[in-house]
């Protein structure tokens, strides 16, 4: 396998164990071997790019040289094993469990319900206790940064930073609040009648910090590294060769012998070109132990930095270096500091280095514009001897080139020192505040002459807008030997328009919107280099006021959060949990990483892993497939066709049938043809990757909506619906105004990715599938009917989902069906893991919705009324499109009565990826068109949106326009009580007044509504069964058909269980959901979940309740352990079934008339956010939320959905975007392409109010379904960054309606903005608009 290394092998410690490996293999990553090779699965796989932190681990190392030990996380999934040489490794498990002693970090996530699906809480934990253990005391904005790597789907963060604010002393972490201590829900200045409410977590009794639990770094280690004699070690793998020199010397002589073997540090580069794009290298050299490489030296003119320091220590360089250097000195150290702070999460920082970045030569590194224009020089090194080479447009030679020979090295970085007079600044624009790759970004530098505005010498790099760094040289000649005024730079803009072009396919898209940035960029230079010529007293030209907040940074502080919520009654007893903010049943267990996972179950002998082949053509037939080098593969064992099915070859998803595998044609890129099975998952990879497959490509391609409504490509039936009469309404309005707004689709990114384990029993066709599903029983009948067997031999499994959001029902059961065929035929357990890319590439997502209206109303804001039309992307197969079009037209109307509504939505069929369910199904893109058709109306009235919102509110007890009556009290309390809460007319005025004082810096307001119907339509979905048993020992078993997925169903069903057993909870155990215990279960969906199972608990519990009352009577006095025992005694059983047939919910199309939905969950959002027009970069400044949800089972995990489905819903309507090649092919298949929101875009302001004195009678104890309705809610951040558009466009003379689509992206709302560069854009265009070359990407 390996050779032997000279030196011994690889010492290492994980947890405090000691790991001797003589023979790693090069490709083994530290998150295989820590899940694969010690068991150890607490540390999680999300997506094996180092981009969502679920991997997060601590590594210390002991630096011999200072004596000192640093701690710092990383991405287990990015970290080779073989640099772990002398390092000692800290995973979730090691620092503390819920069997010996919890860690602080553990059992304060868990106690703030940090902690929902628990997927990604092990990362956060880790990412947490590094920064703990480097800093035992940190401020706030130290604990953000140090999670900003970390991503989570569930909880909307806000529970997560206010867990851990409490590790922060106040008088480092109040800067944004005086003196006032800035805990949770502590600071109630604004809410002083509520101080005596009660509190989501109390912070009483909290585990302190003791540095006594910590484990010692081993003393082992510690002599190893002062004695070690340092030699090459070389390790030989399958296909690839290590190689880690111990001197610079055996360095450059690898070097010379291997001239392309690429040298690797981090690995975060190197790393994802091996895994994302198939680069391969046979051999790899990592000098991670040459200490010339990580010198620093600080001189007079600068500071040199070694090559190999990472970006944290490069990082604490510069902050070191500004404090010893005079002011006008420091400020290419500033700007590069600027960078640093913002590139990558914590966790790549602490890895990536200086030297990897300059070489690696992306177009969009944050660092190299500022190096190069920092007149920074790095030293090559060869055999041959040394250069110094400056870091500028010559270095750089194309994408990923440089001037670098073969067998150079970068041995170190000099960065000067500003000198007197000359100004440097850093400018950098991301699709994400924080933890993104730039889209566009700029180093600027210019030198004057003494005491003078006269320009001596002007740099200016952009990176983002060229397969490499770009230096605009046409400006800097316009500007060089110029006084700096408005006349030169307007000169300088006009050159930047024709120096810096962009073709509309360039890589990346956003052309017009790259451009429009590199002025903005140089506006903003413009601006700060005025203030500095200002201050030094060269010019006495001041900023005009309007223009100052141009260089201000948006707001950042995240400030206190607030919950409110009723307290239970008095009268209830102290055991009785209904009502209480229970934490989340298992939220300890996952925050240890002890929580099961379907891929932590234990691999069994002779399993193997089945890898999947999908298509990559859009449309087009098979010819030929060809398995021959496949099946030579080291480790292959099968292939697995369509052929191999032993019967039923497709599923069918409301009458449109899908294949498993297809076996003739295929109809979008990432359609499963094949799959391929082998002993490890590296081989069935790799097994997969030489399936050759030829294709004849089908012409008729359809990916737009507007090629599926041309050529008539729909799933039927067309939805109608029709309330009045709307030609009469639209003739007799005052007003009519068409408009229309397109909704992008949207990725699930739950956390845990499609996985499965189906094992053969062995006797009887008996099949075992363990799996990540909503809807067991869905995929139950799926693997029977497909191996053709009944659906008493197949039984599945689900402990926990690591998140799903509608995304783990169809696509589910077709992924498990291959993965049982595979088993079927090996007869061999078969294990399925999806990666990231597979993921989101098979998988489908949100419907993309085009809505268009016209809408006839009244000049005092009354609607008299509307029409809609709704087109859905369903993708090439039907799955759940045309339900999520029907559920469409039964949500138009939104909030609003509007006599006179008609609808249309249908599902076209597309060549992309099939979409399905999600979080809303069709609601949240409904009920955006009618949000934007009021603020058109707005618009066109001179009024403000609310204004027009409150005039066509339903008020009173109405009819809906499908004929079912309801009582919108409440939904008019909400919105009654999230004005007063939210002070949305003084804030309204202060918004102007900010608005005219700033130019390019406006403020927006929204306040949104949603009626939300509860319940599936068709009824026989709202069922649900039961089963309890209880032990002779007074235990409880508690089995239902609800699936954990995060949204907290099984706390929720054990405190129903709690008060109707009238016992602890303590006593009431929940192990998984299986079609063993509880058959023929429905989906949890529709956040309907704890309505159905909670309600069936609650009758198995009566029953076993009720058969216990004569015992109780006889001994009032015994114990719950003894009515049990005498129970058993005397026969009576202990074990029942609850069955709750739900409500009789129907939707009649042909009468237009039904009651679909059980009841209306309602809700109000009011956000502010502050926009910056040049860039479209925005901040969420507040958040006030009022929630009708009847009454409360658990406040804490309603709240937590709430706030988490806010979060989703603002990633959908503000940032998150599926790209498409014009091929048909997904771009964006990981967190290195698709933003979701992170910590940095939680409103700085979050407050959720739960609506007093409400009352349900249509659900368990009065609760109310919450899972889905608030997701709407982030669309008032979309509003509100169009309110702020308007007031943009407003001082550009723009007053009429304009179309913002949504996502409302940095790109999508300065674009809209109508700033004087974007017009200068859009105007060179036009002048120079020929040919037409196609975009990057599709506009879906």
């Amino acid at each position: 396998m390996a050779e032997q290394t000279r030196d011994g092998g690889l010492v290492f410690y994980v947890n405090g164990k000691k790991i001797t490996e003589k023979n790693p293999d090069p490709e083994t990553m530290l998150l295989s071997y820590l899940r694969m090779k010690l068991w150890l699965t607490g540390t999680k796989y999300g997506c094996g790019g180092g981009g969502c932190g679920a991997c997060t681990v601590m590594v210390s190392r002991y630096d011999p040289q200072n004596k000192i030990i640093t701690h710092f996380s990383v991405n287990a999934c990015l970290l080779p094993v073989c640099q772990l040489h002398g390092a000692s490794v800290t995973t979730v498990e090691g620092i503390g469990s819920t069997n010996t002693k919890l860690h602080p970090v553990q059992e304060r996530i868990a106690k703030a319900h940090g902690s929902q699906c628990g997927f990604c809480t092990p990362g956060m934990v880790m990412s947490m206790y590094t920064l703990l253990r480097n800093n035992p005391q940190p401020s706030l904005d130290e604990v953000t940064e140090a999670l900003a790597g970390n991503l989570c789907r569930c909880t909307g963060y806000r529970p997560i930073v206010d867990g851990y604010r409490t590790f922060c002393e106040s008088k480092k972490c109040c800067q944004v609040n005086g003196t006032a201590c800035c805990m949770a829900n502590e600071n109630r200045s604004e809410d002083a009648a509520v101080i005596s409410e009660p509190e989501l977590f109390s912070k009483d009794g909290l585990l302190p910090l003791d540095p006594t639990q910590d484990l010692i770094f081993p003393p082992e280690l510690m002599r190893l590294a002062e004695t070690q004699e340092r030699i090459t070690q070389k390790f030989s793998g399958e296909r690839m060769t290590w190689f880690c020199p111990g001197s610079l010397d055996e360095l450059l002589q690898l070097k010379a012998d291997y001239p392309q073997a690429p040298i690797v540090m981090g690995n975060t580069n190197i790393g994802l070109d091996m895994k994302f794009k198939g680069v391969f290298h046979p051999v790899l050299i990592s000098p991670t132990r040459v200490l010339e490489l990580f010198k620093v030296t600080e001189k007079p003119e600068g500071v040199c930095v070694g090559a190999g320091c990472s970006m944290s220590v490069l990082k604490g360089v510069l902050e070191k270096t500004i404090r010893s250097f005079p002011p006008e000195n420091t400020h290419t150290f500033r700007a590069l500091l600027q960078q640093i702070n913002l590139l990558g999460g914590q966790q790549i920082r602490n890895v990536a280095t200086l030297g990897g970045n300059i070489v690696s030569a992306y177009p969009n590194s944050d660092l190299t514009p500022v190096l190069a224009a920092g007149r920074c020089t790095l030293v090559a090194l060869s055999k041959e001897g040394r250069r110094r080479v400056a870091i500028d447009k010559d270095f750089f030679l194309g994408f990923a080139k440089t001037a670098l020979k073969p067998d150079e090295i970068v041995l170190s970085v000099f960065i000067p020192a500003s000198r007197k007079d000359e100004v440097v600044h850093a400018f950098r624009h991301a699709p994400r505040k924080e933890n993104a790759l730039a889209t566009v970004n700029a180093g600027m530098r210019a030198w004057f002459n003494e005491n003078s505005n006269v320009v001596k010498e002007i740099s200016i790099y952009y990176g983002g807008v060229g397969p490499t760094i770009v230096s605009a040289e046409v400006v800097c000649q316009h500007i060089i030997g110029r006084p700096w005024e408005d006349a030169t730079l307007s000169d300088g803009y006009r050159a930047l328009i024709d120096d810096i072009t962009l073709e509309a396919s360039a890589p990346g898209g956003k052309v017009d919107f790259r451009r429009s940035l590199t002025l903005s960029l140089l506006f903003k230079f413009n601006l700060l280099v005025q203030q500095y010529l200002q201050e030094k007293n060269v010019t006495q030209k001041e900023i005009p006021n309007e223009m100052q907040s141009v260089i201000q940074p948006l707001p950042k502080h995240i400030q206190p959060s607030y919950q409110e919520f009723q307290d239970v009654v008095e009268a209830q007893p102290s055991q009785d949990p209904v009502g209480r903010p229970v934490v989340h049943r298992t939220a300890l267990s996952q925050a240890t990483g002890e929580a099961v996972y379907c891929d932590d179950l234990p691999h069994t002998d002779g399993e193997l892993f089945l890898a999947i082949v999908t298509s990559s053509r859009a449309h087009a037939k098979i010819t030929h497939i060809d398995f021959g080098e496949s099946l030579k593969t080291p480790g292959v064992v099968d292939v697995i066709t369509a052929d191999d099915i032993p019967s039923k070859k497709f599923r069918t998803f409301i009458g449109f049938d899908e294949d498993l595998l297809t076996e003739s044609e295929v109809t979008c890129v990432g359609q499963t043809i094949c799959g391929v099975v082998a002993d490890s998952k590296a081989h069935a990879k790799r097994g997969a990757a030489s399936v050759k497959i030829t294709y004849e490509d089908v012409q008729d391609r359809i990916f737009t909506l507007e090629e599926a409504i041309e050529k008539q490509s729909f799933y039927l039936p067309e939805w109608k619906i029709e309330r009045g009469d709307v030609g009469k309404g639209l003739n007799e309005a005052e007003q009519v105004h068409e408009g229309e707004i397109r909704i992008g689709g949207q990725e699930h990114f739950y956390m845990e990715t499609q996985s499965f384990l189906v094992v053969p029993v062995g006797e009887e066709k008996e099949m075992k599938v363990y799996l990540s599903t909503q809807h067991p029983t869905m995929t139950q009948e799926a693997v029977a009917e497909t191996l053709g067997i009944p659906s008493n031999r197949v039984s599945c499994h689900v402990k926990r989902v690591g998140g799903a959001f509608g995304g783990k029902v169809t696509k589910t059961s077709v992924l498990a069906s291959i993965t049982a065929v595979a088993a079927w035929k090996t007869g061999r357990a078969v294990r399925c893991v999806l990666e990231r890319g597979e993921d989101m590439l098979i998988t489908g997502g949100r419907n993309p919705v085009w809505g268009k209206y016209k809408v006839g109303f009244m000049k005092n804001g009354r609607i008299a009324a509307a029409d809609f039309q709704y087109y859905a992307n369903g993708g090439n197969t039907g799955d759940e499109s045309v339900l999520v079009v029907e559920k469409i037209l039964l949500h138009l109307d939104n909030a609003y009565n509007i006599p006179n509504l008609r609808g249309q939505s249908v599902a076209c069929r597309t060549n992309l990826p099939s979409n399905t369910a999600f979080r809303g199904f069709g609601v949240p893109q409904c009920m955006l068109v009618i949000e934007n058709m009021i603020s058109d109306v707005a618009l066109k009235l001179g009024r403000l949106p609310e204004e027009i919102r409150e005039i066509n509110m339903y008020k009173e007890v109405s009819l809906t326009h499908y004929k079912m009556e309801f009582d919108p009290e409440n939904l008019v309390r909400c919105w009654n009580e999230c004005k007063e809460k939210a002070d949305i007319l003084r804030r309204r005025q202060a918004i102007d007044i900010f608005n005219q004082q700033n130019q390019y810096k406006k403020r927006g307001i929204a306040i949104v509504p949603i009626k939300y119907g509860v319940g599936f339509s068709e009824g026989f979905l709202n069922q649900a069964a039961a089963l309890v048993h209880i032990y002779k020992d007074g235990s409880v078993l508690v089995s239902h058909g609800g699936i954990e997925l995060g949204q907290g169903i099984h706390t929720k069903v054990q405190q129903v269980a709690s008060r109707e057993l009238n016992i602890p909870a303590s006593l009431i155990h929940i192990c998984e959901t299986s079609t063993e215990s509880v058959p023929n279960t429905c989906p949890s969906a529709a956040s309907f979940g704890t309505d159905a199972n909670g309600m069936a608990v609650k009758a198995a519990c009566q029953i076993l309740y009720e058969r216990l009352e004569p015992i109780r009577k006889q001994n009032p006095k015994a114990t719950w352990q003894n009515w049990v025992m005498t129970a058993f005694l005397e026969r009576i059983s202990l074990s029942a079934t609850g069955y709750y047939r739900g409500h009789d919910l129907y939707m009649d199309w042909k009468k237009q008339e039904g009651r679909p939905y059980a009841y209306f969950t309602y809700a109000v959002c009011c956000s502010e956010v502050e926009l910056d027009c040049l860039t479209g970069e925005y901040r969420t400044l507040r958040t006030d939320m009022v929630v009708d949800i009847g009454r409360s089972i658990n406040p804490s995990i309603d709240i937590g959905q709430i706030e988490g489905a806010f979060m989703q819903g603002l990633g959908l309507f503000t940032m998150e975007e599926l790209k498409f090649s014009p091929s048909g092919v997904l771009y964006t298949r990981g967190p290195g392409q698709y933003k979701i929101p992170a910590f940095c875009d939680v409103p700085l302001k979050f407050k959720v109010y739960l609506l007093a004195n409400s009352s349900n009678p249509h659900a368990i104890y009065s609760s109310k379904g919450i899972g889905e309705p608030c997701l709407f809610l982030g669309s008032s951040v979309f509003l509100a960054i169009k309110d702020a558009v308007a007031a943009a466009r407003k001082d550009a003379g723009l007053t009429e309606p304009f179309t913002l689509n949504s996502p409302a992206t940095p790109e999508r709302a300065c674009l809209a903005c109508s700033t004087r560069f974007t017009k200068m854009v859009l105007e060179r265009k036009a002048e120079s608009a020929s040919g037409s070359s196609q975009p990057w990407a599709l506009d879906i």
